[in-house]
């Protein structure tokens, strides 16, 4: 036990030293987690550290288990329907098209390197080269999803799809042997646990917020018990704890203002579990044997290259525009937590081939850095290569897609048609201007068709969209999306109207006005302004209480007849 307290000292002193690194030059922490394993692991090969290969897979294990849970709590049941409309073709291509090449790779490694048992072993190969990541890049997808971009939407639902598929399988691949009956209790006991999830959800933690009676730190210990105790009776039952773990997630409201302490300390723990499992995903790193750098490339080529590929495709065919096609694929070219927990089973099991077990943790080191580090020149990558492969086709889609009114001028080009962007289009209907509303969203085509005089379906990071909507002869452009490349975007025009952006902070908006905005919206700063307003008008009594009070009722309900009765309105 003390070689391994002082094996984890070496590993957070290790992982702190590069974090100093990585936060000066705004770098993502994962490659450097992930760096400061593979310096552990050489310093176990070399005996300077001493740490046994099974005290990183618990540890490995434990960490993804606390990572699943707080993705169970994350499920919002409400929201399962728009997951599946969003995810579910592009999802099931995936698996119908690159999962049998898979296999069939994975099938031929096995027959030719030799393995116990090729079928299976090629499951576990399938598996890795399916399945995407939860956790890469997790940060950037909810301030994409909180943002409202539609890319990032598109691969977290590609995410929860598989984590589902991951789930499953993991199930399944638990037993030691593929009898029915085995299956069928593997099975059964997650559909139990299921099952107990959704009660504790519906009737224990409510409970347990009453009881609580408000105090944070109450609610937290409660959440942290019911994950324990979904775990223990994983172990107890026999099967994986990340399977109890996603359970206790689901047991978990995260609905509700109640809730929100909840998710605000587990986040914190979070970010220790995140660090504990990718420096061990380093640690877990082996020098590459020739069958083993093989396995590694193939599954690296599937990852990185087919993947994205066919889920563009896929995007693309139900009616996306390549470029959110483009960055939601790439948003999934990593080899997927879950799969790691599928080969670590199997490596406890004595099922999967030590050489393909190496291969996979290889694989999953070598795509988490490179997709942390790609992420940073997508755009240019989208710029430079795919956009001249399909910039006549994504203008006939466009044309297909959109109405403009010949000879309109002097209307407002509205980008977005979120609960701002409807709302901006009423009022221009109640003052009869003309406008014309761009969004690349295909999901609500049918209420811009039902809803807006002039609309065009189009990336409003791409020039045609912009052409289309005549923004030449326009008076007035306003985003609705808060994004600094989109606002970027509209600065970059050409166009001699005013422009009006949104912004998350004061000090961005600062530099969008700087750049050429007329005016920009930042939420904090015009809630300010309109307190201050208003805390003057009641001190010269300009207006009577009770006028100050029916007029605020009266924009209230205006702003939840549009959504923005919830804590964050876009």
């Amino acid at each position: 036990m003390a070689e391994l307290v002082i094996a984890l000292s070496v590993v957070f002193v290790t992982a702190g030293i590069l974090l100093l690194f990585a936060n000066h030059f705004g770098l993502s922490p994962i490659p450097f987690y992930i760096i400061a394993g593979l310096i552990v692991g050489f310093g176990a090969e070399m005996g300077v550290v001493s740490i046994e290969q099974t005290d990183l897979i618990e540890l490995a294990q434990w960490g993804i288990a606390f990572l699943v849970f707080v993705f169970g709590i994350r499920v919002e049941f409400d929201a399962l329907r728009s997951v599946i409309r969003d995810g579910e073709g592009a999802a099931i291509t995936l698996l119908v098209v690159v999962a049998p090449i898979a296999f069939g790779i994975g099938y031929l490694f096995g027959e030719w390197f030799g393995f116990t048992d090729p079928v299976r072993n090629a499951i576990y190969f399938s598996a890795a080269a399916t399945l995407s990541s939860t956790i890469v890049g997790a940060g950037l997808l909810e301030t994409e999803i909180r943002d409202n971009l539609v890319h990032g939407r598109l691969a977290s639902s590609i995410h929860f799809f598989d984590d589902l598929v991951a789930i499953g399988l993991i199930l399944i691949l638990s037993a030691e042997v593929f009898t029915a009956e085995v299956v069928t209790s593997q099975i059964g006991y997650g559909v139990l646990f299921l099952i107990a999830a959704l009660l504790i959800y519906r009737h224990g933690f409510p409970l347990l917020l009453r009881l609580a009676d408000g105090v944070e730190e109450l609610v937290l210990m409660g959440s942290i018990s019911i994950l324990i105790g979904f775990i223990a009776a994983a172990e107890y039952v026999g099967i994986s704890i990340v399977v109890g773990a996603f359970a206790a997630g689901i047991a978990v409201r995260s609905e509700g203002a109640e809730s929100l302490g909840v998710r605000n300390g587990i986040s914190s723990i979070r970010d220790f579990f995140v660090a504990i499992f990718f420096v061990t995903v380093g640690a877990l790193v082996q020098f590459p044997t020739v069958e083993m750098a093989t396995i590694s490339l193939a599954l690296v080529g599937l990852v990185l290259v087919v993947n994205p590929i066919v889920l563009m495709l896929a995007f693309t065919y139900e009616g996306y525009d390549i470029r959110t096609g483009y960055l939601a694929s790439s948003s999934l070219n990593q080899v997927s937590e879950l799969s790691l927990v599928i080969a670590i089973q199997g490596l406890l099991l004595g099922t999967i081939a030590p050489t393909l077990f190496d291969a996979i943790i290889l694989a999953a080191a070598v795509t988490m850095i490179l997709t942390s580090v790609a992420r940073r020149y997508e755009d240019d990558v989208y710029e430079t290569v795919v956009s001249r492969f399909v910039s006549k086709r994504q203008t006939r889609k466009i044309d297909d897609r959109s109405y403009v009114t010949d000879g309109l001028e002097d209307h407002i080009v509205i980008v977005g048609y979120g609960r701002q962007g409807r709302w901006l289009v009423e009022t221009c209907e109640r003052i009869d201007h003309e406008y014309v509303v761009i969004e690349n969203d295909p999901v609500i085509w049918e209420d811009l068709r039902a809803e807006c005089r002039n609309y065009v379906l189009g990336d409003a990071m791409a020039e045609y969209p912009w052409t289309k909507a005549n923004v030449d002869d326009a008076i007035l452009t306003v985003s609705t999306v808060e994004h600094r490349p989109v606002s970027e975007a509209v600065l970059d025009l050409e166009a001699d109207c005013g422009v009006i952006l949104r912004a998350g902070t004061s000090r961005e908006g600062r530099e969008l006005l700087d750049a050429g905005a007329t005016f920009v919206n930042v939420p904090s700063v015009l809630a300010a302004d309109q307190l201050v307003e208003t805390v003057e008008t009641v001190l010269e009594d300009e207006r009577s209480r009770q006028q100050i009070r029916e007029d605020h009722r009266d924009t209230l309900a205006t702003l939840e007849r549009y959504g923005f009765a919830t804590r964050f309105g876009d």
